[in-house]
């Protein structure tokens, strides 16, 4: 049963279209991240569905139930929709202990005491903040902080967890400490969870799907490894990955063998996975993962390193072969000397040809170097 569905929603700001008809459709239990630049509606999606932004058009369901309708004049008030709403600024009360804070929004459902207890010590326990239990906002880490404000926020066990980049306030390495905690809690808890961010590793590492916004449009809405691998279009396809895919404007040209790709650096034949019509008139752009751009001794196409970056796990290489200029990244604690020979080949199957005018994927396939 999809526990939350989005139907032609759309938030005007006066003139300014911040989310342009968007449909989705959240399923129970997933962990969806709403991801793009800043300004391309992420945010105002998320408070739409919680019901502190109301939409210009549209319907919005949470658990079968019309929460929302321009139409029919419907618009039920968060506290009747039965989300929980974690702000990037924590909103912890100050003069409350870690235990007075989680337990706030009970005491004001009028919870018993025992039930409570049993409940705010439940999710000590949970979020690993037992020893913290009398402590203030002030006396606790930013990452502690995190947790109590995600205790507080899960404590009326609501079946849909909305959060708007709750991690961008602490630094990378408890940032990371914090992911691995929202996965854990994602797994353990039962709960549909709905992310905001930015950070396109963060969506990567964390979500069961990805939502990819550009200028208030949908522009991908699939599991996190197809919206690396299998990228729908240019936008897509260059937002995903660091470094960020390669692109080289080709000439297209269909043959018995497959299609035949010109630039002024090299012909290629590219073999896609399944049969594509070519127009030759069009100008097309290959894209190809800096992963898939392979450094061997045996490579029929010659470079000139222009950096090295090692960083010890992997070594981010940017090479020039002729007019054309390429990132790859070489597995292994290894570093390149500046301005020296290297030869490139490629193998698999994940390189994309794209129209340079619709800008949409045409097909994926292999290269052969001719």
């Amino acid at each position: 049963m999809p526990v939350i569905r989005l139907v032609n929603v759309t938030k005007k700001f006066g003139s300014f279209v911040a989310v342009d008809h968007l449909n989705m459709t959240i399923q129970d239990g997933d962990f969806v991240s709403l991801l793009g630049p800043s300004g391309c509606g992420k945010t105002t999606t998320l408070r739409m569905i919680a019901g502190l932004e109301t939409p210009t058009e549209g319907e919005i369901y949470i658990d079968d139930t019309l929460v929302f309708s321009d139409e029919k004049g419907i618009n039920l008030s968060p506290d009747k929709r039965n989300v929980g709403f974690l702000f990037q600024n924590y909103a912890l009360w100050p003069h409350m202990t870690v235990y007075k804070n989680i337990a706030f929004g009970l005491e004001n459902l009028k919870w018993s005491k025992a039930d409570i207890e049993k409940r705010v010590e439940e999710l000590l326990k949970t979020l690993q903040i037992e020893e913290f239990r009398g402590r203030y906002p002030a006396e606790l880490s930013g990452g502690q902080q995190q947790r109590v404000a995600i205790a507080r926020t899960l404590a009326t066990n609501p079946s849909i967890l909305l959060m708007d980049e709750p991690l961008s306030n602490l630094d990378a390495k408890l940032r990371n400490g914090m992911r691995a905690e929202l996965k854990r809690l994602h797994a353990t808890s039962n709960s549909t969870f709905v992310y905001v961010t930015h950070d396109q590793s963060e969506a990567m590492t964390l979500s069961t799907r990805v939502c990819l916004m550009e200028r208030g449009l949908l522009q991908q809405y699939c599991p996190p490894l197809e919206l690396y691998g299998e990228p729908t279009n240019l936008f897509v396809a260059d937002f995903m990955g660091n470094p960020t895919m390669n692109f080289v404007d080709v000439k297209a040209r269909s043959t018995n063998d497959g299609i035949e790709l010109t630039c002024p650096s090299m012909n290629l034949l590219f073999t896609p996975l399944e049969a594509v019509e070519i127009d030759e008139s069009e100008d097309y752009v290959l894209g190809l993962r800096p992963e898939a751009v392979l450094i061997q001794d045996d490579g029929q196409i010659e470079g000139t390193v222009i950096s090295s970056l090692p960083s010890g796990m992997e070594t981010t290489l940017s090479i020039e072969v002729k007019d054309v200029r390429l990132s790859s990244v070489v597995f292994g604690n290894i570093d390149f000397a500046m301005d020296s020979k290297v030869n490139l080949t490629f193998k698999g199957n994940t390189y994309i040809l794209f129209n340079k005018r619709t800008r949409n994927k045409v097909a994926m396939g292999s290269l052969t170097i001719k």
